[in-house]
């Protein structure tokens, strides 16, 4: 635990070194910002002591904010050949894929604590439901976990941080809209299997306030799967 701990350090500490932590967390809360309480389907239109709109726009501010974190985690590492140095030390392929996921998913932390005032604001001026506002994050901790996961994945197949980046927005755009699309021209348990694949199914379902094991566990695997993926890849330098 401590060489992952070590690990994730580094990273997050190269985030703000090289001003890429500033820039996502300033995109992040501009995007969102502004549709929460200054876009047309803002909190104030809608009339309710909520932060739905914030989260229905937090779930596609991330799906693009976390593949441009990922991106270079392994990509850059192997491109500059830093990689086989990391790995030659006394540290193991699990440890530097779960070091990597720690650093950028504490980044995402960082994103979603600084929008502590909005729920304290809204918890202000309105009867908010504070247990529905609470599974709304505790989704999106999930989902940016997964999708960290499936960035990570992306970023061991290639050195280039581009093909990193496009290649966790394709795979994440199957998960986010398309397995949805298709599901709803389908019909039986087959429809059934394609649409419990989709991201947005079990993230809305959390976000209303529904705590179901079923979407624990999907978020859980997705993740893990992502996870044991970038590991198989990188241990293939062997």
């Amino acid at each position: 635990m401590k060489e992952i701990w070590i690990i994730a350090r580094r990273e997050l500490n190269a985030f703000f070194d090289s001003l890429v932590a500033y820039i996502l967390l300033i995109a992040f809360l501009g995007f969102s910002g502004y549709f929460t309480w200054l876009g047309g389907s803002d909190i104030f239109f809608r009339k309710q002591a909520d932060l739905q709109v914030f989260f229905s726009v937090a779930l596609w501010t991330l799906f693009f904010f976390i593949p441009a974190l990922t991106m270079k985690q392994l990509a850059e590492e192997k491109k500059t050949g830093t990689i086989e140095l990391l790995l030659t030390k006394a540290i193991s392929d699990r440890q530097v894929i779960l070091g990597k996921f720690l650093a950028c998913l504490m980044l995402v932390l960082i994103a979603l604590a600084l929008t502590i005032p909005y729920f304290i604001t809204i918890s202000s001026i309105g009867d908010m439901d504070q247990g529905a506002t609470l599974s709304g994050y505790l989704g999106l901790i999930l989902m940016s976990a997964a999708y960290i996961a499936i960035g990570l994945f992306a970023s061991s197949l290639t050195n280039n941080q581009i093909v990193a980046f496009l290649l966790a927005l394709l795979i994440g755009i199957f998960f986010q809209f398309l397995f949805n699309v298709f599901s709803s021209g389908m019909t039986g348990w087959m429809g059934e299997l394609i649409s419990n694949l989709s991201v947005t199914k079990h993230y809305e379902s959390i976000k209303r306030g529904v705590i179901d094991s079923k979407d624990i566990v999907y978020f859980l695997s997705l993740t893990f799967l992502g996870l044991m993926f970038s590991e198989l890849v990188i241990s293939k330098r062997k």
